[in-house]
């Protein structure tokens, strides 16, 4: 069984490579729970080895092979933090340009990341990005609207309403806090 930054959570997985957008935003640390993995070099890279292989096999193509050291990690985090932007709605900061190849295999063009090591992965998620966008699946990725959660899931309501990862407790907690409110302003 693999173990990703979203499985920690308990968390539904986007279908096809927008599994990997995913997992990246869930690479940060929830409250209390968990450690954000792209906080040191050692979690980073079993994270990052498990990721791209969920995602070759998504993609039915080879494990890519890269290097993330300790002076990745900041970058990481940094385009982290453009990934949440984004999936807010807002404008995010791209960095350097991102560069992805155009690949004909079977009679299908697919396009796939270049680069290497953090170059490649910010590639990669880009291109995941493009990708779940034109199927018209990105609006369904989104973060919990609870803070100190905002756990990054896949809507899968009908009508694409959803906003906490759980109802059961993030949902409780919002809606209980917003009782208290009210019967605040009412006394």
């Amino acid at each position: 069984m693999s173990w990703t930054a979203t499985d920690r959570y308990r968390l539904r997985t986007a279908p096809s490579g927008l599994a990997l957008v995913q997992d990246f935003l869930n690479t940060k640390a929830i409250k209390t729970h968990g450690l954000d993995l792209l906080s040191d070099a050692d979690l980073t890279r079993p994270w990052a080895a498990e990721a791209l292989a969920e995602w070759s096999r998504t993609r039915d193509a080879d494990v890519p092979e890269i290097t993330l050291g300790p002076g990745d990690l900041r970058a990481l985090r940094d385009l982290r933090e453009s990934f949440v932007s984004l999936v807010d709605g807002e404008d995010a900061d791209f960095g350097k340009p991102i560069k992805a190849d155009l690949v004909l295999r079977d009679g299908v063009v697919r396009l796939f990341p270049s680069g290497t090591g953090r170059q490649w992965l910010a590639s990669a998620l880009w291109t995941e990005t493009l990708l779940a966008q034109q199927a018209g699946i990105w609006p369904r990725l989104k973060l919990c609207r609870l803070d100190g959660c905002r756990s990054a899931f896949y809507d899968v309501s009908r009508n694409n309403s959803g906003v906490w990862h759980d109802v059961r407790t993030c949902g409780n907690v919002a809606n209980l806090r917003a009782a208290r409110e009210r019967k605040k302003l009412l006394s």
